[in-house]
């Protein structure tokens, strides 16, 4: 059941006042006289004094969130003060405040007992257990949702910038924090349970549309941004690491739903992809000789950008260890079959394939470069329908070196539509947009209605790995929409290499404590 945002602030209105009713009666029981638990601030202030807490607890009691701990713990104390000491109550008193605390402060035989007595329960250590577990888990929920979050790179798609075994915190604040969809949900799980593969680990009972809460900033050009991954609406499970759609379109449907579980996921559920945001809305994009050009210009090229370089050799082979050893490369390629040949495809950027060419033995080292209608041309030979660049379409001949020109949706910008152009914007207008899409006879309709051109209701991005040969971007899989943003990686706190042992550098100390700069 899908709540609109404009509901929820009705009914936490109407929960509010409801439990302020309560708080009324409950100060006369303690001798304050009611109306003033209803004064801004000065209700708070006599609370904190009621239960015996330091002041500072007020200023903490109005920061964003945060506050929501402190008001937890004062809801405790204040039912401790009546003689409330079951973790029921308190459980009640916080998650339903708004009934209980009615209910509660109108029974006549509810006594305020005053602070010296209430200090005088004693919890048993499974209680205090209890208590500590509970709060640890809410404040970490809110700071985990609203202010900062922990991620890993688990591939190599950001090397040389972000590497794999990087451990990075993301700031939610950055570009505002994002209100749950899902609310209800286990903590620290993203969307599947611990110690299983398939069980969802939230419930679509109750779901919000999207909304956010003001940031410090937009998204900005060449930020390095975790988004919720677009194309996983749809997922196989056992190919979780795939796109559906693309799964589909080489085995087909129906051996898809035979072969694998397939699952739908809300958007704050979908997998968390971290890539490089290259295409602002509004953009024109193109990808030529695998140069990024944006409005017919040249994008920024970092010093960690990787290509795929085919290296040729002549008399002796490469030696993997001293390429590790000059910092060259860190991927392993002995084992390529090629190599028997005095071939190598290895992934490096631009300065160390002009030190690679520097060796003796190296004939040249040349950026892989798959030219326009390679899959056309691959599809044809192995009799397989199969188009992996976006938009994933036989007609579209492009590749991930020779890409586009496209133009990235931005909110209130208007296309010509044409059942050329449709299958680049397809998945905008009846997946991300929610409109009824249909082609009849080449005649494209919208909502029933025939449509000429079409107006973008949101703003969306094009996302890229620095590695750009080893990278599942938008050059695969397209647009990301705004709504789908998660925030901004900003620090590094720690980076263990997964090709080392502890004894043998699997620390990467330069890396600790390290802000991440998007330059």
């Amino acid at each position: 059941m899908e709540i609109s945002i404009s509901t929820f602030i009705i009914l936490s209105i109407i929960y509010f006042a409801a439990s302020h009713i309560g708080l009324y009666k409950l100060y006369e029981k303690a001798g304050i006289k009611g109306w003033q638990a209803l004064v801004p601030f000065y209700g708070v202030y006599l609370l904190v004094k009621l239960v015996h807490r330091p002041l500072w607890w007020i200023v903490v009691y109005y920061i964003p969130f945060l506050g929501f701990v402190v008001w937890m713990g004062l809801i405790v104390d204040l039912l401790k003060h009546f003689g409330k000491f079951e973790l029921k109550d308190h459980f009640l008193g916080v998650v339903f405040s708004g009934i209980y605390l009615p209910i509660i402060a109108f029974k006549s035989d509810l006594k305020f007992i005053g602070h010296e007595k209430a200090k005088q329960y004693k919890k048993t250590k499974t209680r205090e257990w209890i208590d500590a577990i509970v709060f640890a888990v809410v404040a970490a929920t809110i700071i985990r949702s609203i202010y900062m979050e922990a991620f890993t790179i688990p591939t190599s798609s950001m090397e040389h910038t972000l590497e794999r075994g990087d451990f990075l915190f993301v700031s939610k604040l950055s570009y505002g924090p994002r209100i749950p969809m899902t609310p209800i949900a286990f903590p620290f799980a993203h969307h599947t349970l611990p110690l299983t593969e398939k069980t969802k680990s939230y419930l679509e009972w109750i779901t919000f549309p999207y909304f956010k809460l003001p940031g410090m900033g937009d998204v900005e050009r060449y930020d390095y941004v975790v988004f919720n991954f677009p194309a996983g609406d749809t997922v196989a499970i056992e190919r979780s690491n795939e796109v559906y759609y693309q799964i589909v379109q080489e085995e087909g449907w129906q051996n898809v739903q035979n072969k694998y579980t397939v699952t739908a996921r809300p958007i704050d559920k979908r997998e968390n992809y971290i890539k490089r945001c290259v295409g602002m809305p509004g953009d024109k994009l193109e990808v030529k000789n695998g140069e990024l050009l944006l409005n017919n210009s040249p994008a920024y090229i970092g010093e960690g950008m990787q290509h795929i370089y085919r290296v040729t050799v002549d008399g002796y082979g490469l030696s993997e260890k001293k390429l590790f050893d000059e910092n060259i490369t860190r991927e392993k390629f002995e084992n390529q079959p090629s190599s028997r040949y005095g071939e190598y495809y290895i992934t490096m950027t631009a300065k160390s394939a002009e030190k690679l060419r520097q060796f003796t033995n190296v004939k040249s080292a040349e950026k892989l470069n798959k030219e326009r209608g390679y899959y056309q041309q691959q599809a044809k030979s192995l009799n397989i329908n199969s188009f992996p660049i976006y938009p994933n379409h036989p007609n579209f001949d492009w590749t991930e070196d020779n890409f586009g020109p496209i133009d990235i949706p931005k909110k209130g910008n208007t296309i010509s539509l044409t059942t050329q152009n449709l299958p680049v914007y397809k998945r905008v207008i009846a997946v991300y947009e929610g409109n009824q899409l249909d082609v009849v006879n080449n005649d494209i309709f919208i909502n029933g209605e025939k449509a000429t051109s079409y107006t973008f209701q949101k703003d969306y991005y094009w996302m890229m790995g620095d590695n750009r040969h080893n990278s599942q971007d938008s050059r695969f899989w397209g647009f990301v929409p705004n709504d789908h943003i998660v925030g901004k990686a900003v620090f590094i706190w720690l980076s263990l290499d997964p090709d080392y042992p502890l004894t043998r550098g699997k620390i990467r100390w330069k890396r600790l404590l390290k802000m991440v700069d998007k330059e």
